[in-house]
């Protein structure tokens, strides 16, 4: 497959008639903007925004709020999760990381696949770096429905009850155990890809790629802190009111 080279413009060329390709090479994230509204980024790189928002019947003024929204979503206050109650927590821990989980993922395993199929025969570690997120992949998806339909409910009883009637101390490991496995993909996938550096010559979906894998890696260890270091100790605590 043949994979558009990026561009330039001018610093003074509208945002509007900068290409897709450029713009994605300047703030990949945006590419998931464009993989939103089905904009090719890659192989019709070249057309200006203006030009692949006319053709997908996409509003641009739509996808210039978009552009800033992402510009802006790191400038917002911090807000600490550990002080949230335990129903507030784990309220965030499903928005903020489960539903970050169950929407990232179909997309990088698309993205990995496409890399792995068109670059792979040049670079065998991008066919690892597919299977490898595979595995992770295969792995999160039931893991975060079994803690949404047990773990969290039984958290939340415990925590009403403060029995010493309930224990979670099975659960608890089990998930923490494969919370280890997580992390141990994560650490592959990062070996992998040089840190998550592509090559020079790397086209935009695979940038955009290294650039998610990125973002998953860090998305899954705050969820993985908040879940370990701060919802199971209260949960023990919950469970074992005396000690």
């Amino acid at each position: 497959m043949e994979h558009s080279e990026t561009i330039i413009s001018s610093s003074v060329t509208p945002l509007i008639e900068r290409t897709v390709g450029e713009l994605v090479a300047e703030r990949p994230g945006r590419s998931r903007i464009f993989q939103e509204h089905g904009i090719d980024f890659c192989c019709r790189g070249r057309q200006t925004l203006r030009e692949a928002c006319a053709l997908k019947g996409v509003s641009l003024g739509e996808v210039l709020s978009e552009f800033t929204a992402e510009f802006q979503d790191g400038q917002k206050g911090a807000l600490n999760p550990a002080k949230l109650s335990t129903e507030n927590l784990i309220a965030h821990i499903t928005l903020h990381h489960h539903d970050f989980l169950r929407k990232e993922l179909p997309r990088l395993h698309a993205m990995a696949e496409k890399v792995a199929q068109v670059h792979g025969e040049a670079n065998s570690s991008l066919s690892e770096v597919f299977e490898v997120f595979c595995e992770l992949e295969a792995e999160l998806l039931p893991h975060i429905l079994e803690e949404e339909e047990f773990l969290f409910p039984a958290v939340l009883r415990a925590e009403r009850e403060r029995s010493g009637e309930i224990s979670l101390d099975g659960p608890i490991d089990s998930v923490e155990h494969e919370h280890e496995e997580a992390g141990t993909q994560l650490r592959k996938l990062r070996a992998l890809t040089n840190n998550f550096v592509p090559p020079d010559e790397a086209c935009n979906t695979y940038r955009a790629l290294f650039v998610g894998l990125e973002e998953l890696e860090n998305n899954l260890h705050i969820h993985l802190h908040l879940e370990n270091s701060v919802l199971f100790p209260r949960a023990e605590g919950f469970c074992h009111p005396e000690d």
